[in-house]
């Protein structure tokens, strides 16, 4: 797939998966609107790729989660006067433990910026992609889409969203000439669990940003509509989708410490 003299539009972008999508793709001559919370590490990405590249790399600072935050991001963009070609819906967090002893404000967030901001900025560049006839949007879903969670519930649940979303966009983009992947990664060595709060929700070793995103860009060049990043993740993916349901929840709250 050819990305020189594209624009990608990158969320959660100031570290881990984020990041790593703005590195590769500045590499291959994409320029780049950079969208997160942080400032001052945006500012040192974008100058990173703009160095190393040649490309072009704006910065959006913004909290993805706060109501109408995605039209103001929009917003942004359009006044950069730039045309969004990719979308990498990366943004996101998880959180652990029983919902009933959750934050209910941090749970609300959670679910505005898995499902919503994805969804708002999806539905904002998909009909613009359409109409020209060319377009990508990778969504970043989960391994803990493919089944439920326990002390991860709501986590899977928006992850499960994701994943069937961008399954059915996929075959909706495809005779328009607009490819849509649903990505999903197993534990990666991000910051992830840092925010999570805990190791529990670890399965297995962690993959690289920089596999999860070489996983992404064959997906797309195979023309897939989702991807699991890493052989033994997609074991588990499949697995859990023919095994019994009270077995499969057995292991998935075991994996992640809901056993204890």
């Amino acid at each position: 797939m050819e990305y020189r003299n594209r624009t990608a539009l990158i969320t959660g972008a100031s570290s881990g998966i984020g990041a790593e999508f703005a590195r590769v793709l500045g590499q291959r001559g994409a320029d780049l609107v950079l969208v997160a919370r942080s400032r001052d590490r945006l500012d040192s990405l974008a100058q990173e790729v703009r160095s190393a590249h040649g490309v072009r790399a704006d910065v959006v600072v913004a909290d993805l989660s706060l109501p109408r935050a995605s039209d103001d991001l929009v917003a942004s963009v359009a006044a950069l006067g730039v045309e969004v070609d990719i979308l990498i819906n990366n943004a996101g967090f998880g959180t652990h433990g029983a919902l009933a002893d959750a934050d209910p404000a941090r749970i609300r967030d959670e679910v505005s910026l898995n499902v919503g901001a994805l969804t708002d900025l999806t539905t904002a560049y998909l009909p613009q992609m359409t109409r020209r006839g060319a377009g990508v949007i990778v969504n970043v879903a989960s391994t803990a889409g493919f089944q439920p969670v326990p002390q991860m519930a709501v986590y899977a649940a928006t992850k499960a969203y994701v994943l069937s979303l961008s399954e059915a966009l996929w075959w909706e983009g495809k005779k328009n000439g607009v490819s849509v992947l649903a990505l999903c990664p197993g534990p990666t060595d991000t910051e992830f669990f840092e925010i999570v709060g805990t190791d529990d929700a670890a399965v297995g070793a962690r993959r690289t940003a920089a596999q999860v995103v070489e996983t992404a860009l064959r997906g797309l060049d195979r023309g897939a509509p989702s991807v699991v990043d890493g052989l033994a993740n997609r074991i588990s993916a499949v697995s859990s989708r023919f095994a019994p349901r009270r077995v499969v929840l057995a292991i998935a709250a075991r994996a992640v410490g809901a056993s204890k």
